[in-house]
C-alpha cells in the first residue's frame, strides 16, 4: 500500500511510543500490573512488541513513585493525579521517563506527548499536558 504524502508518518519511536502508552492505560484501567500487561501482550502479539515499547513500560514502572511525584508537584492547585485523564496521565508518566531517566531531550520528550494527547485525548489535553510537563522539565 502507497503511503499518502498528505498523511503524518509516524517514527518506530513513535508507534513504540503510542504502544507503551495502550499497554499502561490498558494496566491501569483494569487495575492489573504493567509489566503483567507488557507480558500477556508481548506473547500475544501481531505486529510484535518493539524493543523501545518494552524499554518505557519497565522505565515507568521501575520509576513510579519519582515520576509520579514529580507530576504530582508539577500540577495546579486543585488538580490531583487521579484527577487527569487517564491517558494524559499515561502520557506525562511517559515523557518524564524519557527525558529524566531516558535520555531523551526534554523538549522532544515534551512534543511527542502533547501530539498524542492531541490525536488521543479531550480538546485541551494538549496545552494542559504542555503546561504539567513544561513545568516538570523546565522547557
Amino acid at each position: 500500500m502507497a503511503h499518502d504524502p498528505g498523511a503524518p508518518r509516524t517514527s518506530a519511536r513513535g508507534k513504540a511510543r503510542k504502544r507503551a502508552l495502550d499497554i499502561l492505560f490498558e494496566a491501569e484501567l483494569r487495575g492489573n500490573d504493567p509489566l503483567s500487561t507488557l507480558s500477556e501482550r508481548t506473547a500475544d502479539a501481531d505486529p510484535p512488541v518493539r524493543v523501545y515499547t518494552t524499554e518505557l513500560v519497565q522505565g515507568v514502572v521501575a520509576h513510579a513513585d519519582e515520576i509520579d511525584r514529580r507530576i504530582v508537584d508539577s500540577l495546579r492547585e486543585g488538580w490531583t493525579l487521579t484527577r487527569m485523564p487517564r491517558v494524559d496521565r499515561n502520557l506525562a508518566r511517559i515523557a518524564v521517563y524519557e527525558s529524566v531517566y531516558g535520555g531523551l531531550p526534554a523538549q522532544v520528550a515534551v512534543s511527542e506527548a502533547v501530539g498524542l494527547a492531541g490525536e488521543l485525548s479531550t480538546d485541551e489535553s494538549p496545552a494542559f499536558l504542555n503546561g504539567v510537563l513544561t513545568r516538570i522539565t523546565g522547557t
